[in-house]
This record gives structure tokens, C-alpha cells and sequence, in this order.
């Protein structure tokens, strides 16, 4: 037999052999996997929320440069009197917290209970020039709600409020 090669048997792998990971390397592997799942999922949620997040400014945040630049949020507080002007299907008015007023253009119908001198809500972005312009506004649905931020923002710039109109 010195003579004759010596036949040794391919080598296989685990899997061939039946054998796989051992139960721990199975566990690990699902682990892993669900982490990354995990991950993937609240990244994508956190990409979602962080393009629809919306912060509020009063009027006079807005003065003092506290607003993003060339990003939308919402400005609130009272509309101005005297300050509405109809231009065919735009609306220019004045949204005031009692110490900074901020002008504001709109494009389109205005809610029904808009009013000067009552509380809005305006969402948009802010014009290099320092107009306000709204892609959406929102009138104060009742007597005695004002948004808590607008109604603390009045507060701070003076404007004086009737005990009970007013509810954060």
C-alpha cells in the first residue's frame, strides 16, 4: 500500500454537514438582525417627524431673530385693527403680541371666524424682507381659547385680557 494515494474525503462546510450555527450563534444572529430592523425603523420615523415638526414663535420671538431662517413654523397672536387689506385674492394683515407686530401675507380664503383683533394662527416661512407669508391660517374656533402660547406671548407683551377670555 505504500504505493497507492491516500483518498481523503472533500471538506465540507457546516452547513453541508447538517451541523449550521450552534444554537448561540443562531440566537446572536437573530439579535443582530432585529437591532438592525430596529434602527432602520426609528430612523425612518425620526426622518418622518423632523419634516413635520412645526415650533411656534410669538411676534415678538420673530423680531428678535429667534425664528428658523427658511423654514416653515407658525407665528400667532392677535390680527392687528385696521391692519386687513384685500388685493384680489391676497390678504396682507398684522399679527401682534402687544410689544412686536409682525406683517403677514396670505394667499387664499381666510376662515370664517378671522377677525381683527382676534387671536390667529399662521403657519409659513419668513421673507428675507420680514413678511410673514402664510401658506395657512387659523382663526381661534371659540370665545374662550387662544392657543397656550399665543395667549402666553400676549401676556408678556402687555396685552391686557379679560379675566375668563382666556384660556391656555
Amino acid at each position: 500500500m505504500s504505493g497507492s494515494p491516500v483518498q481523503r474525503e472533500p471538506m465540507s462546510t457546516p452547513v453541508e454537514r447538517g451541523r449550521g450555527l450552534s444554537p448561540r450563534g443562531r440566537r446572536l444572529a437573530w439579535v443582530l438582525g432585529g437591532v438592525a430592523v430596529l434602527a432602520v425603523a426609528t430612523g425612518l420615523v425620526l426622518y418622518a417627524l423632523s419634516s413635520n415638526i412645526v415650533f411656534f414663535f410669538s411676534p415678538s420671538q420673530v423680531a428678535a431673530n429667534e425664528a428658523p431662517k427658511g423654514r416653515s413654523f407658525r407665528i400667532g397672536g392677535l390680527v392687528e385693527p385696521d391692519s386687513v387689506k384685500r388685493e384680489g385674492i391676497d390678504v396682507r394683515f398684522r399679527v401682534t403680541d402687544g410689544a412686536q407686530t409682525i406683517a403677514v401675507l396670505y394667499r387664499g380664503t381666510l376662515p370664517d371666524l378671522f377677525r381683527e383683533g382676534k387671536g390667529v394662527v399662521a403657519q409659513g416661512t419668513l421673507e428675507p424682507d420680514g413678511v410673514f407669508k402664510a401658506s395657512e391660517v387659523l382663526a381661534k374656533h371659540d370665545e374662550n381659547y387662544m392657543p397656550p402660547e399665543a395667549a402666553e406671548a400676549l401676556k408678556k407683551g402687555g396685552h391686557p385680557m379679560h379675566s375668563g377670555s382666556v384660556k391656555p
